[in-house]
């Protein structure tokens, strides 16, 4: 009889107590890549000195305020051509290639060129949220730690998953959906080995969190009432169609990249040309502007008509998927739970008309922000969970992860990759769709960890 061996090893406390050290690290990044977005929003659009994340839609610049964007593109570009060209994109997918096909070795100035040129595009109107930088940098971090200490490749790779789940939960107070999307977008599996310092390193981060700026939900909204039968149905089909949204916006986003691609300039200008294009939705609907997490809240909590969510949904969604193709550095998080939020809000409203239906708005635009998600990216349970997590609303758990699994099926039935596995994969990496659990490690015929 083979010898019982213990679950855990004491390399793996080493590497938990690391991403505890870790986690302390990355919040206070988290914290201090905040401040620094409000600095550079206050000095470009209020000029004033002052590091308060406040919204750029305040500003008394008038048809001017279509420089800023485009001034902050031409810096990031700048910035990409002579610093590096890895801080341009989203962030997780970079992440995602240096984990697949660089043993996640991610090179150590991206822990300084990512936040600061992030920084730079948000502070200037980029209509992304903080939370990319945010985990490309805690990830960067995790990297540049298992590159200076005697570990290997999977131990590396952890490090550098901890800490951008690390990053997540320090942004959003979201300590298990953070773990979650390091599952299903870094790790591709669900080891022991992995999960604890994983989880270490979020827990940590959203302490972190805690002690800065105090808990309770990120989004506060009005306290949800439980769903009944068949507004649960209604819930789903909403999943459906946000599941085709996704695919819609995955395939938008990509086809204007591609158009950038064929422009007869050099890529550095590329991300000023996308500027004046968020610059002038800017203009015309200042909520674009920006980080833009007020939008979620104001959407969420029935702040807005329905003409006010439908033009956010489509304003929003133009200047981020300009800005996002034209190459500069944002992310995908947030400009998908704002769109989605919305969008889900329109058909809330609107189905609230059938009083038979049992439909409530909030309810709706809770399950748009998920289920658009999950259709882009295929995150299902990091979709679901977040949204519990950054409103907690326990009567939403269920809908939430009926309406993901829908858009899910939907979008994996429509399209190969996702909005975070195209760009890879264009680049010919083998994005894993398969987990490995511990347990599969002892059946006969498969290599051990």
């Amino acid at each position: 009889m083979p010898p019982r061996l213990p679950l855990l090893s004491t390399r793996v406390l080493r590497i938990g107590l690391l991403a505890i050290g870790l986690g302390l690290v990355v919040g206070c990044v988290a914290r201090l890549l905040t401040m620094l977005i409000g600095l550079v929003t206050n000095l470009a659009f209020h000029q004033t000195w002052s590091a308060e994340l406040t919204s750029p839609a305040g500003h008394l610049l008038g048809a001017w305020v279509i420089l800023v964007p485009a001034a902050g593109g031409l810096i990031v570009g700048g910035m990409a051509r002579w610093g590096s060209r890895a801080i341009r994109g989203h962030g997780i997918p970079e992440a995602m290639e240096q984990v697949l096909t660089n043993e996640s070795r991610i090179p150590a100035r991206m822990t300084w060129l990512k936040p600061v040129s992030s920084a730079i595009a948000i502070g200037t109107g980029g209509p992304f949220g903080a939370e990319g930088p945010i985990i490309a940098t805690g990830g960067a971090l995790g990297s540049l730690l298992g590159q200076r200490l005697p570990v290997n490749e999977n131990e590396r790779k952890t490090l550098l998953a901890a800490g951008a789940a690390a990053g997540m939960a320090a942004v959003f107070s979201a300590p298990v959906s953070a773990v979650l999307l390091a599952i299903e977008l870094l790790l591709f599996e669900r080891r022991a080995r992995s999960l604890l310092p994983v989880a270490l390193a979020a827990v940590t981060g959203t302490g972190v969190r805690f002690a800065l700026e105090g808990p309770g939900p990120v989004f506060p909204m009005p306290a949800l009432a439980a769903v009944a039968p068949q507004a649960l149905i209604v819930y789903a089909l909403l999943g459906l169609l946000m599941g085709v949204a996704g695919v819609l916006i995955t395939r938008l986003t990509y086809g204007i990249e591609d158009a950038f691609e064929k422009l007869p300039i050099h890529w550095m200008w590329w991300p000023a040309l996308g500027g004046l294009v968020v610059g002038a939705v800017g203009y015309v609907m200042p909520a674009t502007l920006g980080v833009g997490y007020d939008n979620i809240t104001n959407v969420i909590s029935g702040r807005l008509g329905l003409a006010a969510m439908a033009l956010l949904a489509f304003a929003k969604l133009v200047s981020w998927s300009v800005a996002l193709g034209s190459g500069t550095s944002g992310g995908t998080l947030a400009p998908l739970f704002t769109v989605g939020g919305a969008l889900g809000g329109v058909c809330g409203v609107l189905l609230s008309g059938w009083p038979a239906l049992h439909v409530d708005p909030h309810m709706a635009a809770l399950i748009g922000m998920a289920a658009l998600f999950a259709g882009a990216s295929r995150a299902l349970m990091t979709s679901a969970v977040f949204v519990f997590e950054t409103t907690m609303q326990p009567h939403a758990l269920l809908p939430l992860l009926a309406a993901c699994t829908t858009a899910y099926i939907v979008s994996g039935l429509m399209m190969r990759h996702t909005i975070m596995t195209e760009k890879i994969a264009r680049r010919g990496v083998h994005v894993p769709t398969d987990f490995v659990a511990d347990h599969a490690l002892h059946r006969p015929g498969l290599p051990g960890a």
